[in-house]
């Protein structure tokens, strides 16, 4: 034990270099010890937990499969295994990013980092992925400002293996560049300058993964939680997880799959307005073979859309909040809040009757697009009346396929808006 303690504490110097040490390195001899006592504990405890299980007659537990916007052939997956989420995205979408126009091997236009990062294509899931390194920053390509009210979601992969210690942690955030350009050099290096809010994932092993968020205002400290034990997390690793974040005036609420693990009322100072996405990796002792993160679909969006206003008073509700898997009608589990709003709001109205009609952009065949849509809002009946037990009576259903645009299709903003399900009051 002892030996093992005194390689962790090598191991750990060079993090110390630039600290002043005093009584510094007896603690941390301290820490370290606890640590390895802890991971020594829970080793000895999940042992006999198995042995006790086995000796009972008792079944192992399995892990539960990722709900997860990127999951291949899930197909089976139901909207139930995600019955918590109450996220709600923006009604306009101001960025989006999933990568298909960008370049294997290089960071994606436009975006600025500290280091490095590429844009690569991963066997088992869809689409383009970022590669991001430690311990970098990543500004976006985002020009917009954004409101008082805004939302954010995006995948994110954590390919750990348990390798020594101190995984690298994953932070992911909004911070206000007060006019100055948003991917300019200062923001790698200060990104709380003017404004930021930050929640940082720790990822870790034995159930002590966690969750914090701070925030700043003129580089000074506004908000800090207290760390958080998100350890649900460690079921993932490897696999998809979602990442929404929901802004409202100083309130700030963030969702990982299911699990909604902040919702802080006061969290945010006004005094600037964000107008940039950022995201962060933290230092890790974890070579760059040994670990990999990725994040990918990446959408944001401003606005507080207003359900029950839209489909009642002005008849029609319009939302990108329905996703589905590529090239699929199966509806992703991250759609939940946005189905559950419009059940609750037909519910409250049991005499009116709606259309639900598919729409998307103009990437591939028109004819393929026009299946598809029109696949898609079937899709959308058929959860509303199955999972949220809705009369099939009072909905019918139809796709536009590309036909109808809301926003240019030229860019990825467009897009994502022109890829949307609309519920008309009939």
């Amino acid at each position: 034990m002892k030996k093992r303690i005194s390689f962790l504490l090598l191991a750990i110097i060079p993090f110390l270099a630039q600290a002043q040490f005093g009584g510094l390195l007896g603690k941390v001899k301290n820490k370290v010890s606890d640590k390895v006592n802890q991971r020594v504990d829970n080793k000895m405890d999940k042992a006999i937990d198995k042995t006790l299980d086995k000796a009972e007659g008792k079944e192992a537990a399995t892990q539960p499969e990722a709900a997860s916007t990127a999951a291949v052939g899930n197909e089976k997956s139901t909207i139930k295994s995600i019955s918590k989420y109450d996220f709600v995205p923006g009604e306009k979408v101001f960025f989006a990013e999933d990568f298909a126009q960008e370049a294997i091997g290089e960071l994606p236009v436009n975006w600025n980092t500290s280091g490095s990062g590429e844009v690569v294509s991963l066997e088992k899931f869809p689409s383009k992925w970022l590669q991001v390194h430690n311990p970098f920053i990543y500004l976006t390509s985002n020009t917009k400002e954004l409101t008082e009210n805004y939302t954010a979601e995006f995948d994110l992969i954590l390919q750990l293996k348990n390798n020594g210690w101190m995984y690298p942690t994953f932070s992911s955030g909004f911070i206000a560049t007060n006019g100055e350009p948003g991917t300019d050099n200062v923001f790698l290096k200060d990104y709380n300058k003017y404004a930021a809010v930050v929640a940082t994932i720790s990822p870790a092993e034995y159930k002590d993964s966690r969750v914090s968020l701070e925030s700043f205002t003129d580089a000074k400290k506004y908000f800090k939680s207290e760390d958080k034990i998100y350890s649900d997390l460690e079921n993932y690793y490897g696999k998809p997880v979602h990442v929404a974040i929901q802004v409202q005036k100083q309130r700030f609420r963030m969702w990982i799959n299911e699990t909604k693990v902040f919702d802080v009322p006061k969290g945010l100072d006004t005094a600037y307005k964000m107008n940039q996405l950022f995201f962060k990796v933290g230092a890790t002792n974890y070579k760059e073979d040994q670990y990999a993160i990725f994040i990918g679909n990446i959408k944001a969006a401003t606005g507080l859309p207003d359900t029950r206003h839209k489909l009642i008073e002005e008849g029609k509700f319009s939302t990108t909040g329905i996703l589905f898997n590529l090239n699929s009608a199966t509806i992703q589990p991250a759609s939940f809040g946005v189905l559950k709003e419009i059940a609750d709001v037909l519910k409250e109205n049991p005499s009116i009757k709606i259309k639900v009609i598919g729409h998307t952009s103009s990437d591939g065949d028109d004819k393929v697009n026009m299946e598809l849509s029109k696949k898609r809002a079937a899709a959308v009946k058929d959860m509303l009346v199955n999972d949220f037990k809705l009369d099939a009576s009072i909905i019918e259903t139809d796709g536009k396929g590309e036909s109808q645009p809301v926003a240019d299709n030229k860019t990825k903003e467009g897009k994502a808006q022109n890829r949307r399900v609309e519920f008309i009051k009939l």
